[in-house]
């Protein structure tokens, strides 16, 4: 059993509302005798959470999408692939991760954050330091869909887990903060890739195997680290005081399940897999992630075919991913001051397909490179506020941890098609994956469209009275989740 700093048992969050039994509180959860202030408590648990959770997320993304860099580091050429099975490996990778995603938040649901994140950091830091060894092609296969494996119970993980400290008008932002690490490792990883390449020959080793060990060493050392730094539930927390873990669980208990003793159960599990909403979630994913992925995959390569040398791609890299942080930052505070997501999602949708067009469409180099800067910074808001949907909008603990895995799973399988479309041959205009992005993304606003009418619409039902029945013969105390009527969707 997991133990707190000072050695006693940690309980999982099933059994947090038992933590809080003795300590008083009003009938409504919300009187505040100590006199918390909750904008400065709010920004004491985002200076604990988030800068733990986004480090682990920015070296996920790095270690993921390295090998872009790397390819023009002379990975293909002395491993003797060529360009489509270098795809090949960029496939298994999303196989890998769409297979142990809903596996890995079940794991996380039974165990805690505090041993199950730093311990997958550690095993994907680990699979990701020996890309830097590999042989032979059949060796960067078996990594590539090991390191798969490991990444897939990152992100759903900790949206999940942070479901269970916030409120839900107040996740959104701090989902998308989270995310915005994605676009940042980009603009690192273009940094980092042009100065270990200067590092070819140290060791008798090619510069791309040097990206591979150094970053992978990297994450290996932030994974024990974290071991420390990543806290588990509000209950055991032990940089609150215990007056604030009191009214962090009265805010939650008036807004969400947070603080509901839920245990472990399949049925919760079917729940998700039978709700159409949690598949429109998944849906609104898979149409971003395909553009999403061949992006952060392919860039590098993009920029090179448009008569850059390989130095100069790597360091062209960093300024569309520099806008798409901007951008995403900015998107998701005006997200939450309005309580919108599908117009902003939508928009954001939009900015990237005018970028495919321009691309598709524009014969110059400079015209072309403005095109992915338009690209990366509508790609990068849309996912993060689609990213934090499922996380607001359904309710039930294992019920939203299936859903948030799903919608990562569906999501992926749009990775694995677009890891086969920038083909070599292809290039330099590559018209067959900047077609499909156009595509996926136009897909997006109708997908989008439909879930924002589907839950409006159950909005409505359930503000005439249409849904008050579910609550014949229920107690007062007891809740359906997210089919209780007293639950409002958020649009």
């Amino acid at each position: 059993m997991e133990k707190t700093t000072d050695g006693s048992p940690a309980p999982s969050a099933t059994t947090e509302k038992a933590a809080y039994a003795d300590i008083p509180l009003s009938e409504d959860g919300l009187d505040n005798p100590t006199g918390i202030k909750e904008k400065a408590l709010l920004r004491k648990l985002d200076l604990k959470l988030l800068p733990a959770v986004t480090l682990l997320y920015l070296l996920s993304f790095l270690d993921r999408s390295n090998v872009a860099n790397a390819r023009l580091d002379g990975l293909t050429t002395d491993l003797n692939m060529t360009g489509n099975q270098y795809l090949t490996g960029l496939t298994l990778y999303f196989i890998g991760y769409v297979l142990f995603e809903i596996p890995c938040n079940i794991v996380l649901k039974k165990t805690s954050p505090r041993r199950w994140l730093p311990t997958l950091t550690l095993a994907w830091g680990v699979v990701a330091t020996l890309m830097g060894v590999t042989q032979n092609m059949a060796g960067f296969f078996v990594v590539r869909f090991v390191l798969g494996m490991t990444e897939s119970g990152l992100f759903p993980g900790v949206v999940f887990y942070l479901s269970m400290w916030y409120k839900r008008n107040e996740q959104h932002y701090r989902i998308a903060l989270f995310f915005s690490a994605a676009s940042l490792a980009g603009a690192f990883g273009g940094i980092l890739a042009y100065g270990i390449g200067f590092m070819a020959g140290v060791g008798g080793l090619n510069g791309w195997r040097w990206i591979f060990i150094l970053e992978g060493i990297l994450t290996a050392l932030v994974s024990l680290a974290s071991y420390y730094f990543i806290t588990n539930y509000p209950a055991t927390a032990s940089f609150l005081t215990e007056p604030e873990r009191a009214y962090i669980h009265a805010r939650l208990k008036n807004d969400s399940d947070a603080t509901r003793d839920e245990a472990f159960a399949w049925r919760n599990v079917s729940q998700a897999f039978g709700d159409p909403k949690c598949w429109l979630y998944g849906l609104g994913f898979h149409t971003l992630s395909l553009p999403l992925y061949t992006l952060s995959l392919f860039l590098p390569t993009i920029i090179k075919e448009l008569g850059y040398t390989a130095a100069q791609a790597q360091l062209l890299t960093v300024p569309p991913y520099a806008c798409a942080t901007c951008l995403t930052i900015t998107v998701a505070v005006l997200s939450e001051r309005y309580r919108l997501r599908a117009p902003f999602i939508m928009g954001s949708a939009c900015i990237a397909i005018v970028g495919y067009v321009v691309l598709l469409s524009a014969p110059s180099a400079g015209v072309s490179y403005f095109g992915t800067i338009l690209a990366a910074t509508g790609i990068y808001p849309a996912t993060a506020i689609v990213l934090s949907w499922p996380a607001n909008n359904v309710s039930g603990q294992t019920k939203r941890a299936t859903a948030n895995a799903m919608q990562i799973s569906i999501g992926n399988l749009g990775a694995v098609l677009g890891t086969q479309l920038y083909r070599s041959e292809d290039g330099p205009r590559y018209f067959l994956g900047h077609g499909f992005a156009l595509g996926y993304l136009v897909a997006n606003v109708f997908v989008v469209g439909t879930l924002w009418a589907v839950l409006s619409r159950e909005n409505g039902r359930r503000a005439r009275g249409e849904r008050d029945a579910r609550l014949e013969g229920v107690a007062e105390e007891e809740w359906l989740g997210d089919r209780d009527p007293r639950w409002k969707f958020q649009t």
